[in-house]
């Protein structure tokens, strides 16, 4: 029986590293944001490496779910953005996975995210998708599901992915600490935009207060309007 996790983030958190920890599983195969390209299409927005994006995925969300239900592996993990499942997408397909929340404070993604793109909104960095799917997910199952903050399994990755693995229903793998160094076929096409730090990696990093200015006022009233959001999911987070 194949375990199918779809574990929803926003961008810059620590989702690619997950991933990877994820794929050093010898049961364990991942999927990189298979939704982007749909995204993308139903969206029209000018990301980076956009027609690359758009070659290398369906754009049709429903063909994006029939990929992930052909899947076959005792474990397959799909790096999820909350962002990329617009209102038109149906969500009915969650209900054969088992869902989880990887969440970060949204000033530091703002502030981190802003470098990598010179303009930003709330709807950008997923937060309130993010609640709306757990959400769903929690009336569902009758309890919250997991969630997990990025700064927690920095800070104690064997504990925290240990509690992670309880409640997905899997057996901890040592091998989740650490991978090779380096790109993955894996990746998705949009790698050399994005996975520049995780590409030099070979472990969860240990969590280092980060030295961005601050916010701008525009940035600001997104972090404040995100926040709530952010804060619902994190009474939940485990450890």
């Amino acid at each position: 029986m194949t375990v199918r996790i779809a574990m929803w983030s926003g961008p810059r958190n620590i989702s690619t590293a997950m991933m990877r920890s994820f794929e050093n599983r010898p049961d364990c195969q991942v999927v990189d944001e298979p939704f982007y390209a749909a995204y993308l299409a139903a969206t029209g927005l000018d990301h980076p490496m956009r027609d690359e994006v758009l070659t290398a995925q369906p754009t049709d969300w429903r063909e994006v779910v029939r990929g992930l239900d052909a899947l076959e592996a005792p474990v397959v993990y799909e790096k999820q953005m909350a962002h990329h499942m617009l209102d038109g997408f149906g969500l009915d397909w969650t209900g054969g996975r088992v869902n989880a929340f990887l969440i970060r404070d949204p000033a530091e993604v703002l502030a981190s995210y802003i470098q990598k793109r010179g303009t930003v909104t709330l709807d950008d960095i997923g937060v309130v998708r993010q609640r709306e799917i757990f959400e769903r997910e929690a009336d569902r199952l009758g309890r919250p599901p997991p969630v997990v903050r990025g700064a927690d399994v920095l800070a104690d990755p064997s504990r925290v992915l240990g509690a992670l693995c309880a409640a997905l229903g899997i057996a901890f793998d040592p091998a989740m600490l650490s991978w090779p160094l380096g790109r993955r076929a894996s990746d998705g096409v949009w790698a050399p935009a994005w996975y520049d730090s995780v590409e030099r990696s070979t472990g969860f990093a240990k969590p280092v207060r980060a030295d961005y200015a601050p916010l701008p006022d525009a940035l600001r009233r997104i972090a404040d309007a995100a926040r709530p959001h952010y804060e619902a999911l994190a009474r939940h987070a485990l450890g």
